[in-house]
């Protein structure tokens, strides 16, 4: 059962916009639909909020300790709450899913993505559910971090919005229908 969502992102106004906050923007979408409000959390170095979905109670996350040091706030909930890895959705910008495409995985490795490797190595488990936002690859290896830490056009927006509501109802079908249904209804689209 899912006891806790995570967005992962940057904190502070000068990345708000840039794709490697897409977990961020759906964790937000996430809150305002159940009419939750997001506050700061110290012990959790997090901003923090609950809601139901299903009566279910599900916590919401948004590390405040910058992407690559995602895991002491994790950390921290988890042991708070005791919670296990397998109770947890991260949501994260992916580089290697075209800009649109969002995928559900459960458990696997980092895939050079830091705060991912941060996470894991916090909670000495990578079996934990991923919703991956694909963010698209810049053509050059070597512009990875400028690209990520870069605004979308308003044409790429416009795709990662639809993603992000799908995203939405992947969350939902999770927690309502289960990992199998949630991930077949998703990679069909």
């Amino acid at each position: 059962m899912l006891k806790l969502i995570v967005g992962l992102g940057n904190p502070g106004e000068q990345y708000q916009k840039t794709r490697h906050n897409a977990g961020f923007w759906l964790l937000d979408q996430t809150a305002q639909d159940y009419s939750c409000r997001l506050r700061t959390e110290k012990k959790f170095f997090a901003e923090f909020g609950e809601i139901a979905i299903n009566q279910q109670k599900i916590f919401l996350l948004k590390p405040q300790t910058f992407m690559n040091a995602s895991g002491k706030s994790l950390a921290a909930v988890c042991r708070f709450y005791h919670i296990e890895p397998q109770q947890i959705l991260i949501i994260h910008d992916e580089l290697d899913l075209p800009e649109g495409k969002i995928k559900l995985k459960k458990s696997g490795g980092h895939g050079g993505h830091n705060g991912l490797r941060d996470i894991i190595a916090a909670l000495a488990s990578q079996d934990f559910y991923r919703l991956r936002i694909g963010i698209g690859r810049p053509e050059n290896s070597t512009q990875v971090i400028d690209y990520v830490l870069k605004a979308p056009s308003a044409t790429h927006m416009e795709r990662l919005n639809e993603s992000l509501s799908y995203g939405k109802k992947a969350i939902e079908k999770l927690i309502t229908e289960g990992d199998e249904k949630a991930m077949h209804w998703l990679h069909s689209l």
